[in-house]
């Protein structure tokens, strides 16, 4: 693998490491089968391209796309804990309705950002050359700042809560905690980080589309399925790390799985790219039991 190839698959990786500890949270911390996430990927790439393309600072239009992918996890979360919906179809409604408003607020499928400023501009160089190893850097740095953010919120007593909402939502509300506000909280900074993630694509990319977050949610799964079965831990620091790691090894194995020679001789290619996915996804499913299975061998 080339040095470009690894920093693009790094910066891939690290991108979708944002999304994973957003998934980490709804699916793992709060126990809520959240399929928003194919919206609101999309959704913070579609805020931040409109707002840079209107003259808005790239920082402030992240922080932006931040918000608008919080909204959308707040109204999933209101549609369960107010409307009684289920969780998984509560989060499917929402989806949906995002590929409409991300076409509203695009104004068209796809929006291309050649020359506009992104967070990546003043780090890189007038020609360019250094920009394969700048933004994955620079994406570095805010999946540092995330994880954190996050781990610092799981010690507070407002993430203590959350965790025991997602651990037993009954017990908790008879220690006084209030389920319902700690869910829609929950699914704000899920979907918030996720929004973040969809900013950030865009601007590696050159442009916002309505269709890049076509199975966000599954490769977000992946990531916390294998960060959780190379680096099993109960606190909250290394599970956030484990995570993150997942998503760069995800990505890392479908670039050599794409780059392979031997894929390539018997016709595999870039458009086989979700076909890939899938079959790695079923061996992150199976991980965890052919762990188990080796361990009972060895015993």
């Amino acid at each position: 693998m080339s040095a470009i190839a690894f920093f693009g698959a790094l910066e891939s990786g690290l991108i979708y490491a944002l999304v994973a500890l957003g998934v980490l949270m709804s699916f793992r911390i709060l126990d809520f089968p959240d399929l928003t996430a194919d919206g609101s990927f999309p959704l913070g790439g579609a805020v931040f391209a409109v707002c840079v393309i209107n003259g808005v600072n790239p920082w402030l239009s992240c922080a932006a796309a931040v918000g608008a992918g919080a909204i959308a996890g707040m109204l999933t979360a209101w549609l369960y804990v107010s409307l009684r919906i289920l969780q998984l179809l509560a989060s499917i409604l929402v989806m949906v309705a995002l590929y409409s408003v991300n076409l509203r607020i695009m104004g068209a499928p796809n929006l291309p950002l050649i020359g506009e400023e992104t967070v990546f501009t003043p780090f890189v160089a007038a020609d360019y050359s250094n920009q394969f190893w700048v933004q994955p850097l620079v994406i570095l740095a805010f999946v540092v700042l995330a994880k954190l953010l996050l781990d610092w919120f799981f010690s507070t007593e407002i993430g203590l809560s959350m965790r025991a909402t997602g651990a037993n939502a009954c017990m908790a509300r008879a220690q006084g905690v209030g389920t319902s506000l700690i869910i829609v909280l929950g699914m704000a900074i899920s979907n918030g980080l996720i929004a973040l993630g969809g900013a950030l694509f865009v601007q590696t990319q050159g442009g916002a589309d309505v269709s890049i977050g076509i199975g966000t949610i599954v490769i977000g799964l992946a990531a916390v399925i294998i960060g959780e079965t190379l680096i099993p831990a109960k606190r909250m620091i290394f599970i956030t790390l484990a995570v993150i790691v997942g998503a760069v090894l995800y990505r890392w194995f479908i670039a050599v799985a794409l780059g392979s020679d031997t894929l390539r001789s018997i016709g595999f290619g870039p458009q086989d790219l979700n076909l890939v996915t899938a079959v790695l996804v079923v061996l992150a499913l199976r991980l965890p039991y052919i762990k188990r299975y080796f361990k009972r061998r060895a015993a």
